[in-house]
């Protein structure tokens, strides 16, 4: 067989001339020949394979960089790549799902009727970051103040900047004033801007594509917590001797956790466990989750990066937390727990109490 006009390349692979012509001009799909004097454009019927997977991945929504990737692999790993992809488009439509709990949460409390929490609360709090036992520099940021609780696990040449520089955008909340009512727009506009600032990161690095950071970050509201979370750093609460996880890890592992592919116990050792599917990165923009929790007197939450709930089993982080009632003793005891198990990888630490205002 010849090869094919444009027109009936198109009708074969479902694909119209005009995305034909710009799939060209992208790279992702190139004519077998063009004619110099007419530009006419003709394909060959062994391109049709390729044509009809570019066709199939938009249909999925895959961005056309993307799918320029994907293109240039082979098989097995082209398949990978697609499941990684649908693994971010079901967290993002779970963060979604998220999002529309958040604003019932939130319009909830906004509303008059509602019951509010009676009783003025304080948090008393301590940070602390460590570079391990086996990595040469720290790229973890961890910062706890009066209102804002931060950690940040920065990755790539400019991962240590780009952490540093999401946490620094969330500290101006400490700062403003935010009416309750104005919570879910100043936490919206604060992790745009973080956005923002991890690009701006990023692109001094030689592969900006590569650079980015988790960010678990937690604005006490006098009586609430808003919490925005991105990435495999976690925060947990300790409420009646019960330690919860209420964040949700954004790793490829964790989704086949979700889709039943894979069993909890066999995620720690996952070769793949660390590949993120979700976090605030140079060449991309993701939604962070965001939840509202209500804070009760007695509560310790920690956030924490993976250095820590990667190395650390469950069983001993929750000891150390019911234990050890100082937040500042909580937090060095914690990073020695990693540094014991042989600290493979940078670990922070922020543990708050809360409390009422005279304790």
């Amino acid at each position: 067989m010849g090869l094919l006009t444009i027109g009936a390349f198109a009708k074969a692979s479902r694909l119209s001339p005009k995305a034909l012509r710009l799939y060209d001009e992208l790279g992702l799909l190139t004519p077998a020949r063009v004619d110099p004097a007419t530009g006419y454009r003709f394909y060959a019927p062994d391109q049709l394979d390729q044509a009809r997977l570019v066709a199939w991945l938009r249909r999925l929504g895959m961005p056309l960089a993307r799918i320029r990737r994907v293109g240039a692999l082979e098989p097995a790993a082209a398949a990978q790549e697609i499941r990684a992809f649908w693994a971010g488009v079901e967290a993002d439509t779970a963060a979604r799902r998220d999002l529309a709990a958040f604003l019932v949460d939130h319009l909830s409390w906004k509303d008059p009727m509602m019951t509010q929490p009676t009783g003025p609360l304080a948090i008393r709090y301590a940070a602390l970051s460590d570079t391990g036992l086996v990595r040469e520099t720290n790229q973890d940021t961890a910062y706890a103040g009066s209102r804002l609780l931060a950690v940040a696990d920065g990755y790539g040449s400019g991962g240590t900047a780009a952490g540093a520089a999401a946490v620094d955008v969330l500290k101006r909340l400490e700062s403003d004033t935010v009416p309750a009512g104005s919570l879910l727009n100043a936490l919206a506009d604060a992790v745009d801007e973080a956005n923002q600032a991890v690009r701006a990161a990023a692109g001094s690095t030689p592969s900006p594509q590569d650079v980015g950071t988790t960010l678990t970050a937690m604005l006490w509201t006098g009586s609430q917590l808003a919490l925005v979370h991105i990435g495999d750093s976690r925060a947990y609460v300790l409420r009646d001797e019960e330690l919860f996880q209420i964040t949700h890890d954004h790793t490829l592992v964790q989704s086949m956790v979700d889709e039943g592919r894979l069993r909890p116990e066999e995620a720690g050792s996952h070769p793949q466990r660390s590949l993120l599917i979700r976090a605030l990165a140079g060449d991309s923009e993701a939604t962070p989750d965001m939840r509202l929790h209500d804070a009760r007197r007695g509560d310790r939450f920690l956030l924490c990066s993976d250095g820590l709930s990667a190395v650390v089993p469950a069983a001993d982080i929750h000891r150390t937390l019911a234990s050890v009632p100082d937040p500042e003793q909580a937090v060095r005891e914690l990073v020695a727990l990693a540094n014991g198990s042989g600290g493979p990888d940078n670990v922070s630490c922020v543990v708050a109490d809360v409390t009422g205002l005279d304790d």
